[in-house]
């Protein structure tokens, strides 16, 4: 089975603990603590386009990557109904298609780099190289490995979040948050919220 097909399962069963139907909170606080002004962006693993379709409300030129056909799917027909102008791919981002575009001046990551780094942390890392320039920013949630889960997204120390996004990124900064959650949901995973800048 292609890590599509898993995502695309997924997807249609609604085991998608990640997916909470609201923009993320950590994401709009970034947003406004940086004064980040409407810029080409691109969301890696936009999911059903949440995110997307709300940095498109606030200006943004917005593309959307997700290895689940099925989600980008679902985030086109939402970006319709909201009356937005997005752009959604369905592609595995460790092999991006040429049509990805950019360079992009701002990316968003929630749970890409925390899902692909242990297989793959340098396919990540070149595709991040391929789709920015100097001065771009990032940011990336992932899970935190300072508190022991039981369940929840796959986790990653401090220190290897600086080590291994160091390589291409100034860590502009680095804090604690907690995910968002779907309504009705009482565990909400420990997790890293890191402000990138492109140095190289």
């Amino acid at each position: 089975m292609t890590e599509s097909i898993q995502w695309d399962d997924r997807y249609r069963t609604g085991d998608t603990p990640w997916d909470s139907g609201r923009p993320s909170a950590e994401l709009l606080r970034t947003i406004e603590e940086i004064k980040l002004q409407p810029c080409q962006a691109i969301d890696l693993g936009c999911g059903t386009g949440t995110n997307v379709i709300h940095l498109a409300k606030l200006g943004f030129s917005v593309t959307g990557l997700d290895i689940s056909p099925l989600a980008a799917e679902r985030a086109r027909r939402a970006a319709a109904a909201a009356g937005v102008n997005a752009r959604f791919l369905a592609a595995d981002l460790l092999r991006p298609p040429p049509e990805i575009g950019g360079p992009y001046d701002f990316f968003f990551d929630r749970g890409c780099y925390h899902a692909v780094r242990r297989g793959d942390v340098n396919g990540y890392l070149k595709t991040l190289e391929q789709i920015t320039a100097p001065g771009s920013l990032g940011l990336v949630l992932a899970g935190n490995a300072r508190e022991p889960m039981q369940e929840g997204p796959p986790v990653v120390t401090e220190e290897e979040i600086r080590s291994e996004l160091g390589r291409v990124f100034e860590i502009v900064r680095l804090r604690e948050f907690r995910f968002d959650t779907k309504e009705g949901d009482k565990f909400a995973p420990l997790a890293w919220s890191c402000l990138l800048r492109r140095v190289k």
